[in-house]
């Protein structure tokens, strides 16, 4: 029989004893997401979403207003794609996930040059979003523990918070 405990899984025995105890996990209060995530982050928002066009609602950013500029304006957004992914690279990010990085970013740079319809899709496609994810759902995977115990530490705050009240 197991049970799930709020840092990992207890294993009992048919008596009822436990089989093994995880470790329970030390994590500051200062546990933050790195910085190298956060500049991410915002440079994502502000290329792919800084902007609501009023009325339809769609956000916009600077990657889809710079990118109208024939040729320059995207290659200008590209570079500003490579931050991102060197971003990755300083926090961690396996090669696998940051060549998948690569790749939206060059398909984003690609339909830039198509007239018209190219400018219409990278509204939509928001290849730097995408990359923020990827980093993001990869630091999560790897600090999934420490996320899990801070949030229990701080649920037993709010709770000895709302008895007191």
């Amino acid at each position: 029989m197991t049970t799930e405990h709020n840092n990992g899984v207890k294993t009992y025995s048919p008596d009822g004893q436990i089989v093994n105890k995880p470790d329970p996990i030390e994590v500051d209060e200062d546990f933050a997401a790195p910085k190298a995530l956060l500049k991410a982050q915002s440079l994502a928002n502000t290329l792919d979403t800084a902007v609501k066009i009023p009325f339809i609602g769609l956000r916009v950013g600077l990657d889809s207003l710079v990118g109208l500029i024939p040729g320059i304006g995207d290659t200008i957004m590209l570079l500003a794609s490579i931050r991102i992914i060197y971003l990755g690279h300083k926090l961690g990010v396996p090669s696998d996930l940051r060549t998948i990085m690569i790749r939206n970013s060059l398909i984003d740079y690609g339909l830039g040059f198509v007239p018209l319809l190219g400018d219409i899709v990278d509204i939509f496609f928001k290849a730097n979003l995408r990359n923020v994810r990827i980093m993001e759902k990869w630091w999560v995977s790897q600090n999934k523990d420490k996320i899990d115990a801070l949030t229990q530490q701080r649920i037993k705050a709010w709770e000895g918070e709302q008895k007191q009240a």
